[in-house]
């Protein structure tokens, strides 16, 4: 019985002790201060908090978005707000890669990149344009691949001269990752930014850049109130089960994350939840999340089981109610 109970209180500490020597990356720490964090979508929304979070902490900080009044509108209120006076701005459409790489040039070399731009169109996939689909993957995914490949080449060489860690995030988001009804062509432009993040993450790991990968859920930004105008009914009633979040307190949320290093950055209880569950071979720099992922990866597929059956009734519903209508 004693040898058994031993077995009991070993065996989570081996499994921890296994995973602490399994877990890469190592876990690191990247420093905001005095350092130059480069902000796309930086105009409005959690862009525009995420730069003035990051003002304030003492980081150069410079934002791109396609407007230049919005741009200067925004550096005003960075200024304002955080004290600092050297906030630069660009103006650029993600989709054009010559202008990526001017923007990029012209802010001189970044320690953290942060790629927050993103457009949706929430409509069934059989409605939806051909256009308003190529428009999302171009800005989406496109977007973020003629950034990195511009910024990678003077954040090596940075992070060799200050020997201190960067940071390239990404900007996803809970409802891309589950793919709710109305989501389509969105879901599958911010699924493959996971798939980028990942592979990433590999290639850079030996220059000290860190990968993030940011999770949130609804947040009150210009950009939701635009979707919510074309929101199809159904959607609203699935994605209304899910509370949603104010632009700064994802901006707190996404940089914690990012100066953790952690590659997996949910925002709220929902976001953790989804993380474990879809952590598979997803990059895990923290041996107590890599403990909770494992011993709660079965729970967690037990719960995602739920939510389908929850979304799938609902639609089921739905759709006979409006049956009956006509």
């Amino acid at each position: 019985m004693a040898a058994a109970l031993l077995l009991l209180l070993l065996t989570p500490a081996g499994l921890l002790a296994a995973l602490a020597f399994l877990a890469r990356p190592r876990a690191a720490r990247v420093p905001l201060k005095g350092r130059h964090v480069f902000i796309t979508g930086g105009s409005s929304g959690i862009g525009l908090a995420m730069a003035t979070a990051a003002a304030r902490e003492g980081a150069r900080v410079s934002i791109l978005a396609r407007n230049l009044a919005r741009l200067e509108e925004a550096r005003a209120a960075i200024q304002r707000d955080s004290g600092r006076g050297d906030v630069g701005v660009h103006a650029a459409d993600v989709r054009d890669a010559a202008a990526v790489e001017r923007a990029l040039r012209e802010a001189g070399p970044v320690d953290v990149l942060v790629c927050n731009h993103g457009v949706f169109v929430p409509q069934e996939l059989e409605r939806q344009d051909m256009e308003e689909i190529k428009w999302m993957v171009d800005i989406n995914l496109m977007g973020t691949f003629h950034l990195i490949k511009a910024a990678l080449p003077a954040m090596k060489a940075r992070t060799r001269e200050t020997r201190l860690p960067g940071s390239i995030a990404i900007m996803s988001s809970q409802a891309g990752q589950v793919g709710i009804y109305g989501y389509t062509a969105y879901s599958a432009s911010k699924f493959a930014l996971r798939g980028l993040g990942e592979a990433l993450q590999h290639e850079v790991i030996t220059d000290n850049i860190h990968v993030s990968l940011i999770f949130p859920p609804d947040t009150e930004t210009p950009g939701l109130e635009e979707e919510h105008k074309r929101r199809p009914e159904l959607t609203n009633i699935i994605a209304g089960s899910s509370g949603g979040m104010k632009a700064n307190d994802v901006a707190k949320k996404a940089l914690d994350g990012i100066k953790s290093a952690k590659f997996i950055v949910p925002c709220n209880f929902e976001g953790a939840m989804l993380a474990v569950a879809t952590a598979g071979l997803s990059p895990q720099s923290s041996p107590v999340m890599a403990f909770l992922e494992v011993i709660g990866a079965g729970l967690m597929r037990f719960a995602a089981l739920c939510f389908q059956w929850n979304w799938f009734s609902t639609i089921e519903g739905y759709y006979a109610k409006n049956k009956k209508r006509e």
